[in-house]
């Protein structure tokens, strides 16, 4: 083979190289977070704040009700949030933003409702993935310390396990040293007892009496210190256990659907109303006639096709039920469960002509 030929081949080969570079996005030399971080977005986010995180990009964004998605390829915008921020607005709690009864929202705050929380969906380390590849979409770096969050989880851990098993000998010791003290009193009692047993019947009736009257349950120091460290190993468990591994969920058990009058039905239903738009969000992923996103199915018939237990369970745990869902865990506690399911039970519209296709 030439010289010439060879040169030809090797800038052939670089050439080719280069252009799958730029068509992947440099995602051959991402690292292990940022591909993670890759991956999540698109299946979670990408079809609301688009591919590139630009506005009007993604095929949901045009449907969706006011606040809509922010811009996050605008660096001048995305620099002013810090990483805890960014995280914050994915990790919180839903707030209710009905005017005068709801939660007080801040003017800074990244997202309320229109964006769900994943904080019952994915976990800590995810989320931080997330929002490594979000940064590089407005060319930042994601400055967190999250190996060093790991680390510090892990030695939380550890410190409390500690500490409750110091606990427990601490506990361990003082009931031996108090059934010691019992033995050897009850041993020199019984020495007594040989000199009294001409004592009468009523007085020992008497004098049990007096002893039940005058005992109390002791708790003693040991046992308060092993149940706070206790507690503080759980907590300490838990917040490790959800850095590593996405929340689950036990078995939902069958809810109570029971309403008792038609004013409680009336009140459950616009409770769920107001929980629907301005709370949970639902209308920026499902449609009720022309109004509302189009990722999950329009809902403005469902009260003719939803089954109250089998809604329950989706809305309470998803993943549940369908493990890689779209729709994420939101926090639903049961009375709020319930009276969006009341909600959704009014939504009897007529068959459409033409249904809204669904994304492509």
């Amino acid at each position: 083979m030439s010289g010439g030929l060879q040169r030809r081949m090797v800038i052939g080969l670089l050439i080719l190289i280069s252009a799958v570079f730029l068509i992947n996005g440099c995602a051959l030399f991402e690292d292990e977070r940022m591909a993670k971080g890759r991956k999540l977005y698109r299946h979670y986010c990408m079809h609301c704040h688009g591919e590139n995180g630009r506005q009007n990009e993604g095929f949901n964004w045009a449907r969706m009700p006011d606040p809509r998605p922010r811009d996050l390829s605008a660096k001048s915008a995305m620099e002013t949030f810090k990483d805890e921020e960014l995280f914050q607005a994915v990790y919180r709690d839903m707030k209710d933003i009905t005017p005068e009864t709801g939660d007080t929202i801040g003017d800074d705050e990244f997202a309320v409702p229109t964006m769900p929380t994943f904080k019952y969906t994915l976990s800590e380390d995810e989320i931080w993935s997330i929002l490594a590849y979000v940064r590089s979409l407005h060319g930042m770096d994601l400055t967190f310390d999250v190996e060093g969050r790991r680390k510090k989880l892990e030695a939380d851990f550890l410190a409390a396990e500690e500490e409750s098993k110091q606990a427990q000998a601490a506990l361990d010791a003082a009931e031996k040293k108090i059934d010691e003290a019992a033995a050897a009193a009850e041993a020199e009692g019984a020495d007594e007892g040989e000199d009294l047993e001409d004592d009468s019947d009523a007085e020992d009736e008497e004098s049990e009496d007096v002893e039940e009257e005058e005992e109390e349950e002791v708790i003693l120091p040991e046992e308060t210190a092993l149940e706070e460290a206790t507690a503080k190993l759980e907590a300490a468990k838990k917040s490790l256990e959800h850095f590593t591994k996405r929340p689950k969920q036990g078995q939902i058990s069958r809810p109570d659907l029971t309403i008792s009058s038609d004013e409680e039905l009336v009140k459950l239903q616009e409770k769920g109303k107001q929980l629907y738009f301005n709370k949970y969000g639902c209308n920026a992923c499902h449609s009720i006639g022309d109004q509302g996103g189009i990722v999950g199915p329009a809902l403005d018939r469902a009260g003719f096709r939803l089954n109250g237990t089998w809604i329950y369970r989706w809305i309470m745990y998803p993943q549940g039920i369908k493990r890689h869902t779209r729709m994420p865990t939101l926090g639903f506690n049961d009375p709020d469960a319930r009276a969006v399911i009341a909600y959704l039970k009014t939504l009897r519209a007529p068959k459409p002509d033409q249904p809204i296709p669904p994304p492509e």
